[in-house]
């Protein structure tokens, strides 16, 4: 295993990190709209909307939802910015938009280096750019464009996620979205596990409404009508269908309406409306950058304003257990994120079988996933 990073500092830097970004355990959305009905009246399915910050307020069964967008530039030799870049940045704690982007905690390519999670899924949506994973699994990967990574923590893994800026003559622009998903008490401790959902095999379905306006829906997962998602991961809660989970991307064109089909009560959906200028839920008027939590059983009119409008879907049926979150750690009792910290520092969840903790992959490669099993999956670029 390599030891050139103090993984106790390390760990202790990215907890504050993320736990500076998640201030408690579960985040609901405020109830800063809030209409009261008579019997007599229509009920309005707005529940509530928030304004978005870079971390976006998220309703039981996801933890968590940040939106990343930075405008990289071309790529030196190593996959990084120009080091002319790197000036007046707080290197390895890089958060703040300068240039157009930011480093996160990398320091020669943007990026996440190897950190551990336990409790949890992540599911990484990547609109544009790529993004290079290697964990302590010996699995690794190149996806983006329309990939999705769907990736089990269960009972502890190390990942890392560096963003490689592979075009050296124009620049790398990044955009992607990661949600993390609860898992039940049950499935806390399984083990670990990712899957590849290749664009080519997710639904993308253009809807025409009576004027011919399109609506596009990226169908991450769940169903719409009768079309599916891909299957998500075992142990999944998204992996019962009584849990109604959903992960919907939509473009609508300007002008453009569309029904969002009613579900169960007793679900939790939030509609993140991220770019555009104007948008209507169900006559109920929405600024740009605003999360909106909606009653579950009713359909919902969407209709675009005067310019294209971007909305995320997450929906889900709660999980309704206690939630203590630590950094990259999400159990029930704050024994069990105890614990957590115990074993990592005793195992480092399997170790580190790679060079180094900022692994990015040759630049010549494509897109491909190689599983901790050996199996190997390779896409054109």
């Amino acid at each position: 295993m390599n030891t050139s990073l103090p993984r106790r500092n390390f760990l202790s830097r990215v907890g504050l990190v993320i736990g500076s970004a998640i201030a408690t355990p579960v985040i609901h959305l405020s109830q800063t709209l809030k209409k009261t009905m008579s019997e007599n009246t229509p009920m309005n399915p707005v529940k509530s909307i928030t304004p978005l910050g870079f971390q976006w307020e998220t309703a039981d069964p996801f933890l968590f939802c940040v939106h990343h967008e930075d405008k990289f530039p071309k790529g030196n030799p190593l996959m990084g910015p120009d080091t002319s870049f790197l000036k007046g940045r707080h290197m390895g704690d890089d958060f703040i938009i300068k240039d157009g982007f930011r480093m996160y905690h990398g320091k020669t390519v943007p990026g996440f280096p190897g950190h551990p999670h336990r409790g949890f899924e992540t599911i990484t949506v990547v609109r544009q750019g790529y993004v290079d994973h290697a964990d302590s699994m010996g699995a690794a990967g190149r996806y983006g464009n329309g990939d999705v990574q769907w990736m089990t923590a269960g009972k502890g893994v190390q990942h890392s996620e560096m963003f490689p800026l592979l075009s050296a003559e124009n620049e790398n622009p990044m955009e992607l979205f990661q949600i993390w998903l609860n898992l039940p008490k049950k499935n806390k401790m399984v083990s670990p596990h990712f899957k590849m959902l290749w664009r080519e095999a997710i639904p993308n379905l253009h809807i025409k409404d009576k004027t011919g306006k399109t609506t596009r829906i990226e169908l991450i997962a769940g169903s719409i009508n009768e079309h599916k998602a891909p299957t998500p991961p075992p142990d999944s809660w998204a992996a019962d269908e009584r849990n109604q989970v959903m992960v919907l991307n939509l473009k609508m064109d300007a002008g453009a309406e569309w029904l969002l089909p009613k579900t169960e009560q007793g679900i939790n959906r939030t509609l993140y409306f991220y770019e555009g200028e104007e948008l209507s839920v169900s006559g109920t008027a929405v600024s740009r950058y605003s999360g909106v939590s909606v009653e579950p059983a009713v359909d919902l009119l969407l209709k675009a304003g005067k310019t294209d409008v971007s909305i995320l879907v997450l929906q889900g049926r709660p999980i309704n257990e206690p939630v203590i979150q630590y950094g990259p750690f999400v159990m029930n009792t704050k024994e069990e994120i105890n614990q957590a910290f115990e074993d990592y520092h005793k195992t480092q969840f399997g170790g580190w079988p790679w060079p180094k903790y900022d692994q990015v992959h040759e630049r010549g490669k494509t897109r491909f996933a190689r599983h901790a099993d050996g199996k190997e999956e390779v896409k054109p670029a």
